[in-house]
């Protein structure tokens, strides 16, 4: 929907003049052209047009205004127009004719003639679109980085834009109803009927970014482990990153070991290779000298991973522990760890370091914000399959060579390949098999890993190898984002992909030995040309780990898989693709002496060189139409080729190179192919599988992010050059992102049932289009909340949208393969570019067309590979004028309408049956227009330093088609003014003359540094595109004279300045040059020929004073070996300039003596257009010789601009930095572990201060309140990622200040009271003689310091160096300590300026050699000393005159705020009753009574306190005073440039000597730790698990006893004695264990000294949580003892014991956080009932015993008062415990045991059997005398 307005005519106007007509409607405004010397009629006859994203609605205005156009003064308002739009809305087209009102409301008998009409557009989106595409950027600012993709439209001017945005001031002024807050301003243009849009912007960075190797250090450490699968271990963690492995020190028995090890690994290599490598940490057990030990469980990750973190880091996370060889084991520990990734020049911020003591719980608290990768507990094993079919297009891999030595043996032709694909996934590799010679191999297998899921590696590298005998090469490599192929959303779907293709490149395709692009096939790189392609397809599948038959180990596996039907990669379809080359210019005078042609190819399409010879079966594919092939014909495809094709299909060959041409010369550095009337034209036909749908889904992203990332660059433009209302401008950007959102939605929803879409295209889909809906819904949100106050929150959230939208128009499943060209010169490929197919690709959609498709673009061609870095990359091989179109056959009616105009195609040659379809091979344009290109190129600023002096010698090249042209050579500047005109006569140009005016070529500015010797260095380049003037149009206001604007000058992908230039083309018509306006002619005598920028272009300039302080030189380095002894100073502006006075001997004294000298100079008015100021200084040497010590530009004046003091009240204000207290939350200091809190201790008590977490300087920016420091520079400049090395270049320090104001300047100022003419605007500085200041420097600790020793710690020690001075703390090193607490405070002193620079530093104790620097922070004591935020002594927060806060300043406060109203010319203090004090009308109220040795008295210095600590509000002259305060400086190594080493948490305060001398420094030695005795009484155990089983009985039993230690200390454990034989788990021992300790009560750690071996030179101090470890144990004789189960309490929170052994349960251990907790050092005494546990087979917590004991804490002291025995000894013995008899060993007292245990247990059985043995004896004697007495009795004897 877009309304027209169409402006006809204004009658009846009075007398005679110029005029102009402004329309106004939803704050866009749009000026018609001037009609110049018109009388009463003024007929305009234009129409205007804006795109409307809503519904008009009938309350909106339209506003006509009519001015009398002035060239110099403002347009005057004849009258205005305005009209409410209801009318119009329901009727869709109205006519007016009204009157025009003045300023007054009355009307004017004048009659504008105006017709609106509001278009609503149903069925054409085309239409639509149109508009948005060839839309231009409102309020086109001075900094337009690009100025190309601003189509230039003829009503469109600069004038013009920039009422688009700044004249809406008068919305605010007029009688609208429309709420100037809630305006919009979308980016839209005045349409005329020509607008074309045939070019698109170039790409300005020039060089493939990644590739390069870069610093990057990774820091591990290691804190802790728990819950360690495994019974009483002796744990090790390995921590191992790619190939090097660090272990922590070995901790014995304990399922919880405390490590707190820190770990650093460097490395130097390119991003891509860093961020795969896999970071893994394991956990050992029992690992020695001897044995490798067992593995418990890893843990593993990408670098990547942590890289893409907020900070690069985790921070104390836990890590889950799994068995790699048994996944159904489940979780086998957790570590806690910190892991950060740091890369040259990144700042770490150390995160809040919460106070130790809060321990993450996990047992009690499953969803812990500190499980790393929060899915951790939820993380399960998972399978991930890459199934593998086939691929096509191979290269050779071999020399044809040995082809034909094997064709002479075998007798056949052999495919010169023998491919596998190999697929590496977190560090796990898994390969095909080898397919014997084939370019087209077919796989069909699956490569399956088993990993964690979610995973935590981003990145699967897919490689086709070629197999070889000596060593096997990548072919091509391809890496699979698994972000992009899955979605953790709630909506979201686990890993998809493919079936698909993936497309790979590398290096060229001819086979050589030694291929020196090898690294583009490896992935390193942008690849120069097509390889292969490869059919994949991933998916992912969850294990149940509970089920039997998973195969528990993570090894890789390789299965065949079915084969896959020909149609599911989508239907294959005929692809068209058209080039036409319309100009070819800038080619390297090296390859110009020898003819050149261009290649196209698409694939291996249009590839003869290398292209790869088809075999027998692919011809006959293809002649079946399922041509899947990739390859060319090339016996049938030669160049240029007329005969139809072998397979008789009646269809075209491919023309895929242009003829080859000599090239002509353009100027010495570079030649042009003389493609005058006829272009070349190139023609492919390619066949593919037809996914277009993917690549339009893109293109619309991709087209949507370009717009909005437009319209925000313009937002930011807004603020740069502070225009007025960027909000507007943003809400616009808004409102067309939520209309392109509900736009992708409707379009996307088509082709849902394309042949061939997978599962990841349909849940991609899905996921775009919610995405889009939500980021639709929340930019409508969002604008209606852009005010100005939040116009900056609101762009950082729109910079979001940004992000999330180039995420997901990079579509992870390939279809089309990108295009190359080639430059080719004697059949050698020269440079390429690479251009993506969809950029390129057709679409009857306007928004899925891809961005060039039909369109001209430039196109750069590079050298490949390693050749296009650095200066070789930088350098243009070629620039092209391309068209390039791309589509389906059957669609390319349409492959030429987007070519200029004004040309005849001429075919090849063929025969007359099939001439229609045949493209054309070339182009002839028989229309010719001729023009004069006017470049007037003012100045440059901020160019790169290219000579060794540390300037360069600057000229800019300036081409336009194939002329080109030079300014002239300027010396030893960074910031030229050329002021020059360039003329270009006689340009010719092809086509239309209209396109020509709205679509002229690109004009490329290269800007060099001459050399006396060799080439010209190239420095940088920019691109512009001219204002056209045709020869019947008026050289006039408002487009002419064209402004001068800034373009960013680029080398490589870094800025190398900016160019400041304005460019005119102008036609030439019949009349010839006569016709054009004159070029002033008053040429410069000096300068000869040379054109100087005419009038109306250049700057209107006004005249300004600029006064300098010259304050003082620091830190001068030699100039050629010889020291500087008599520097000065040059100032130059503009011109003009001042010197310094000479400094007679720079050693004794390096300040100035004369302060402050002015010079006056013409500067242009607008304040964007102010040129540098340079700062050069040399050193006067004998001879009246002159030697460059360095210089420095100034590119920016703004900060320097003088503003009147009733500004300044509102700005003072806010000069001092934001306030600290917000900033960070005042805690108390201590030099505890904890970061914000700072106990100072002395005397046993304690100051408060407050922590920065970075330097003061930051905080206050860089104290240059008034006195700036500028580095001077020399030497070259480093290279892109060399710019830090920066550093290196710094060849000392200016000290001064600059005030620059217009003349003439008010009175008022110079009236003023006490005015010094000689020191101008630097009224109230002090004088800058040597003063003597005695330096305090208080070291407190430092913090992950760099690891300097062999075992990955360091012997720390701080060396102070001021001056000639330096203090060395050797003696008092700390051992093996990365986190050393110094507490140590340094007296030096020093005279400013010769001694300002204090450097701390802290070094390295070898017990053997020089001691190693690990870092150093230096830091200015001179710009502190004179800031107006009073650095030299913090402000404490209360005033005290004893006790240990005692005020530490020399001045009293009273004294400070006396002296501060003094300086600062204020009325006051003045102290009142009732605690009230006043101070330049504000009146503060505070105590007034002070505390002494007397008692209570009167005092106003707790006032004078408030007013300090308030002295930011004061007007005019408050800033913020610095409170008492701890600042965190990073430690840098000069070797390690960028990169931390460490941190040291220190302050400085200074007193100068000539006032009181202050009081002793506060001490702040690290506290000591307290000596305590823990006596911990085992009473009884009960229901112990009995393990052993009886000799005799067999019953169940066990020997208990009990073993306890404090954590740390496992090598002093203490054991009960064993209660022998317990059948019931209960033990008797009354045993004492005495375990003494130092404790640091502030940070609830145990401290332990010890030598951590034999061969220590020292002990080492550990610092470990206060944990008791309870143990029981089954003693056995012969073999080990069995574990039973333990208990580890800490002793600050463990939960209370129970009353009794019954009421003891396991839930005092698994609901530790829900019980009631005490802390032995509260309570002293505690004696209850607690559980042991153990973990049975399945990994379960089953409760193993009880134990009774009494836990009594006593300071060292209390303890020797009441000494106690170990065990039941003296003193103080325990009685013995009552054990039951059975409680004995069976061979102390065999019998007794035997009687014992047989008698206990069988005594029944045993009286049983007595019993029957007496009965058996009865009977045996019965039966034994019977017969005797029988006998007697039967003889009667």
């Amino acid at each position: 929907m877009a309304l027209l307005v169409h402006v006809q005519t204004v009658r009846d106007l009075r007398g005679k003049g110029d005029r102009i007509a402004k329309v106004t409607f939803r704050g866009l405004s749009f000026y018609t052209r001037v009609l110049e010397n018109c009388e009463d009629e003024a007929r305009f006859d234009e129409t205007f047009r804006w795109p409307i994203p809503s519904r008009v609605d009938e309350n909106e205005i339209l506003e006509v205004q009519v001015f009398n156009y002035s060239k110099v003064f403002t347009n005057r308002v004849i009258g205005t127009f305005k009209m409410v739009l209801q009318k119009v809305t329901e009727e869709g087209q109205l006519e007016v004719t009204d009157t025009l009102i003045d300023d007054n409301n009355t009307a004017i008998k004048v009659s504008p003639n105006t017709g609106p009409r509001s278009v609503y557009r149903s069925s054409s989106i085309k239409d639509f679109l149109y508009l948005c595409t060839s839309s231009l950027r409102a309020g086109k600012g001075v900094f337009a980085a690009m100025k190309l993709g601003k189509n230039k439209s003829s009503k469109d001017d600069h004038r013009k834009d920039e009422a688009a945005i700044l004249d809406m001031e008068d919305l605010d002024r007029k009688p609208i109803r429309l709420d100037p807050d809630c305006i919009s301003l979308a980016s839209c243009t005045a349409v005329t009927t020509n607008v074309s849009n045939k070019r698109s912007k170039p790409d300005i960075k020039m060089e493939p970014s990644s590739g390069r190797p870069v610093d990057y250090q990774i820091s591990v450490t290691v804190v802790e482990a728990r819950q360690l699968v495994g019974l009483n271990m002796d744990p090790v963690v390995c921590v191992e990153i790619g190939d090097d492995k660090k272990y922590t020190s070995m901790k014995e028995s304990t399922n919880c070991p405390y490590y707190n090890e820190y770990f650093v690994f460097d490395f130097h290599m390119p991003p891509d290779v860093m961020f795969d490598k896999i970071l893994k940490l394991s956990v050992i057990h029992s690992k020695n000298l001897l044995r490798s030990g067992t593995l418990v469980g890893t843990f593993k990750m990408d670098v990547g991973t942590v890289y893409s973190q907020p900070e690069h880091q985790f921070y104390h996370k836990w890590a889950m522990l799994s068995d790699p060889d048994d996944i159904t084991a489940g979780c086998k520990g957790y570590v806690k760890c910190d892991i950060a990734v740091v890369a040259k020049g990144d700042n770490i911020k150390t995160p809040h370091k919460a106070n130790e003591t809060d321990e993450d719980d996990i047992e009690g608290n499953y969803d812990e914000v500190n499980l790393l990768f929060q899915l951790f507990f939820l993380r399960q094993w998972a399978r991930f399959y890459v199934k593998v079919y086939r691929a096509e297009g191979l290269p050779k891999m071999n020399t044809n060579l040995m082809a034909n030595v094997k064709k002479a043996f075998i007798g056949e032709n052999r495919d010169l390949v023998d491919p596998y694909v190999q697929v590496v996934f977190a560090g796990q590799k898994g390969k095909t098999s080898v397919q014997k010679s084939s370019y087209e191999p077919i796989w069909n297998e699956q490569v399956v890993f088993t990993e964690m899921f979610p995973p935590l590696c981003k990145r699967m590298k897919v490689q086709i190898r070629d197999s070889d005998k000596v060593n096997d090469v990548a072919i091509g490599t391809h890496f699979i984002d698994l972000r992009k192929i899955a979605n953790d959303g709630d909506k979201g779907f686990l890993p998809t992909m493919g079936p698909a293709w993936v497309n790979m490149y590398g290096s060229t395709r001819q086979y050589t030995l030694m291929d020196e692009h090898q690294d583009l096939n490896e992935g390193l790189g942008e690849g120069v040309s097509f390889r292969a392609r490869l059919l994949i397809s991933v998916a992912v599948e969850i294990l149940d780990t509970g089920s039997s038959e998973i195969v528990s180990s993570t090894e890789v596996q390789v299965e065949p898989v079915s084969h896959i039907s020909e149609s599911a990669t989508g239907k294959v379809e005929e692809f068209f693709l058209f080039g036409s080359f319309l100009e070819a210019t800038m080619i390297d005078r090296k390859i110009g002496d020898k003819p050149i042609s261009f290649e196209v190819t698409i694939g291996n399409y249009g590839n003869h060189i290398d292209g790869v010879s088809k075999t027998s079966a692919a011809k006959k594919k293809r002649k079946e139409g399922g041509g899947e092939s990739d390859e060319d014909d090339s016996e049938l495809i030669q160049q240029n080729s007329s005969e139809d094709e072998a397979d008789d299909d009646a269809d075209l060959v491919s023309v895929s190179s242009t003829p080859p041409m000599k090239p002509v010369i353009t100027d010495r550095n570079y030649f042009h192919l003389p493609y005058f009337e006829k272009k070349p034209c190139i023609y492919i036909k390619s066949w593919w599988q037809d996914q277009r749908r993917r690549l339009y889904n893109s293109n619309i992203m991709d087209k949507m992010a370009d717009k909005l990332e437009e319209g925000l660059n313009d937002v930011q433009e807004i603020f740069k050059t502070e225009k007025a209302f960027p909000e507007r401008r943003l809400r616009g950007v808004l409102e067309e992102l939520s209309t392109s959102c509900i736009r992708f939605v409707t379009l996307a929803n088509k082709d849902q049932h394309q042949a061939g879409r997978t599962k990841l295209d349909k849940e991609r889909l899905k996921s775009c289009m919610r995405e889009m809906e939500s980021i639709g819904q929340q930019a409508k949100l969002i604008r209606f909340q852009v005010k100005r106050n939040t116009v900056r929150d609101k762009l950082k959230i729109v910079q979001n949208f940004l992000h999330r939208l180039r995420f997901l128009a990079d579509e992870p499943q390939h279809s089309i393969p990108d295009v190359f060209i080639w430059m080719m010169s004697n059949n050698k490929r020269i440079a390429y570019a690479r251009i993506p197919s969809k950029d390129v690709l057709f679409s009857i959609v306007d928004e899925e067309t891809g961005k060039d498709c039909g369109k001209v673009k430039a196109v750069f061609l590079r050298l490949p590979g390693k050749k296009g870095f650095g200066p070789a990359g930088w350098t243009v091989q070629a620039k092209m004028e391309m068209y390039l179109w791309l589509g389906l056959n059957k669609q390319k009616k349409d492959f030429l309408s987007g070519l200029p105009n004004g040309f005849e195609e001429i075919k090849a040659p063929r025969t007359a049956s099939c001439l229609q379809s045949l493209p054309p091979i070339s182009l002839v344009y028989n229309m010719k227009q001729v023009f004069q290109l006017r470049a007037h190129m003012y100045q440059a600023r901020s160019l790169f330093a290219a000579d060794s002096s540390g300037l360069s010698d600057p000229f800019a090249r300036v081409f336009f088609s194939t002329h080109s042209q030079v300014t002239e050579v300027l010396s030893e500047t960074l910031c030229p003014t050329w002021d020059q005109l360039l003329v270009f006569d006689d340009v010719e140009l092809f086509g239309e003359a209209g396109e020509l005016r709205d679509d002229p070529p690109m004009i490329v500015v290269e800007v060099y540094d001459q050399d006396t010797v060799g080439k010209a260095e190239f420095i940088g380049r920019t691109f512009a595109k001219p204002i056209t003037k045709m020869c019947d149009e008026h050289y006039g206001p408002p487009r002419f004279p064209p402004q001068l604007e800034y373009y960013q000058i680029y080398r490589g992908n870094s800025t190398a300045g900016d160019l400041l230039a304005a460019f005119e083309l102008l036609q030439i018509g019949q009349g010839g040059r006569a016709e054009l306006p004159s070029l002033d002619g008053h040429t410069d005598s000096d300068r000869g020929p040379i054109l100087p920028v005419p009038m109306g272009i250049r700057p209107i300039l006004s005249r300004y004073r600029i006064e300098v302080l010259f304050w003082g030189l620091r830190d001068l380095k030699r100039v050629n070996l010889a020291q500087v002894d008599r520097p000065r100073v040059d100032i130059e502006c503009a011109g003009k300039g001042v010197q310094s006075a000479l400094i007679q001997s720079y050693k004794k004294n390096p300040n100035f003596s004369t302060l402050v000298k002015w010079f006056e100079v013409d500067l242009p008015e607008n304040e964007l257009l102010h040129p540098p100021l340079n700062i050069r200084v040399v050193d006067c040497r004998a001879f009246g010789r002159y030697t460059l010590v360095g210089s420095h530009a100034v590119t920016s004046l703004r900060r320097f601009i003088y503003s009147p003091p009733d500004k300044m009240q509102q700005n003072w204000a806010s000069s001092g930095s934001q306030s600290v207290q917000d900033a960070f939350p005042v805690l108390i200091f201590s030099i505890t572990m904890t970061d914000d809190i700072v106990l100072l201790v002395s005397n046993g008590m304690c100051s408060y201060r407050l922590v920065y977490n970075k330097e003061l300087e930051a905080e206050f920016d860089n104290f240059e309140d008034w006195l700036h420091t500028f580095n001077l520079y020399r030497g070259k400049a480093g290279d892109d990622d060399e710019a830090a090395l920066d550093d290196d270049r710094i060849v000392g320090r200016f000290k001064g200040s600059m005030c620059m104001y217009k003349l003439p300047l008010s009175e008022e100022i110079t009236r003023e009271a006490g005015f010094d003419p000689n020191l101008g605007m630097f009224q109230s500085i002090p004088h800058n003689d040597p003063i003597n200041v005695l330096v305090r420097v208080y070291i407190v600790r430092a913090t992950d310091l760099h690891p300097a020793d062999i075992n990955g710690k360091a012997d720390p020690y701080i060396v102070i160096k001021l001056g000639k001075s330096e203090l060395k703390d050797k003696e008092n090193y700390i051992s093996k300590q990365l986190n050393p607490v110094f507490g140590k405070a340094f007296d030096i002193q020093a005279t400013f300026p010769m001694e300002s620079m204090l450097t701390v530093s802290v070094y390295d104790w070898d017990l053997v050699g020089t001691d190693d620097l690990i870092g150093e922070t230096k830091v200015d004591l001179e710009n502190r000393y004179y800031s107006k935020h009073r650095a030299t002594c913090g402000i404490a927060s209360n005033y005290s005159v004893h006790g240990y806060n005692v005020w530490r300043d020399p001045l009293k406060p009273s004294q400070i705020l006396a002296k501060l109203c003094k300086e600062a010319k204020l009325d006051g203090p003045l102290y009142g009753p009732g605690g009230r004090v006043k101070v330049a009308n504000c009146i503060f109220t505070g105590p007034t009574e002070i505390e002494d040795e007397n008692g209570m008295r009167q005092t106003d210095e707790h006032l004078a306190l408030t007013v300090l600590k308030h002295w930011e509000e004061i007007p005019r002259v408050g800033c913020k005073l610095i409170p008492e305060h701890v600042e965190t400086r990073p430690l840098l190594h000069p070797e390690k440039p960028g990169i931390e080493q460490g941190r040291v948490e220190m302050w400085v305060d200074m007193f100068p000597m000539d006032m009181p001398a202050p009081g002793p420094a506060i001490d702040i030695s690290p506290r000591k730790p307290k000596r305590y005795e823990l006596r911990v009484v085992i009473w009884n155990t009960d229901e112990v698990i009995l393990e052993d089983d009886d000799y005799f009985t067999g019953e169940k039993s066990s020997d208990i006893f009990v073993r306890g230690w404090l954590k740390g200390q496992q090598e002093d454990k203490q054991d009960t004695d064993v209660h022998y034989h317990s059948l019931t788990g209960e033990g008797n021992f009354n045993w004492r264990f005495v375990f003494p300790f130092d404790y640091l009560m502030a940070e609830e750690k145990i401290v332990i000294s010890k030598k951590e071996s034999m061969f220590s030179w020292d002990e080492t101090e550990y610092k470990i949580p206060a944990r008791l470890t309870l143990q029981v144990w089954d003693a056995d004789h012969f073999s080990a003892d069995d574990f039973l189960g333990a208990i580890e309490l800490d002793l600050n929170r463990f939960p209370r014991g129970a009353k009794t052994a019954k009421q003891c349960s396991i839930g005092m251990v698994q609901n530790e956080a829900d019980l009631p907790c005490i802390s032995i050092f509260k309570q002293k005494r505690v004696k209850g009932w607690w559980p042991f546990v153990a973990r049975d087979e399945n990994d379960e917590m089953e409760l193993t015993g009880k134990v009774e004991a009494e836990l009594h804490l006593m300071s060292a002291e209390e303890a020797e008062k009441s000494p106690v025995g170990l065990g039941r000894n003296e003193p103080d013995p325990l009685e013995k415990p009552n054990r039951p008899d059975t409680s004995l060993m069976w061979f102390v007292n065999p019998l007794k045991s035997i009687c014992y245990f047989l008698w206990h247990n069988y005594r029944w059985l045993i009286l049983k059997a007595l019993g029957l043995l007496l009965l058996l004896l009865l009977v045996g004697l019965f039966l034994y005398s019977f017969p005797g007495y029988l006998v007697k009795k039967m003889l009667g004897a």
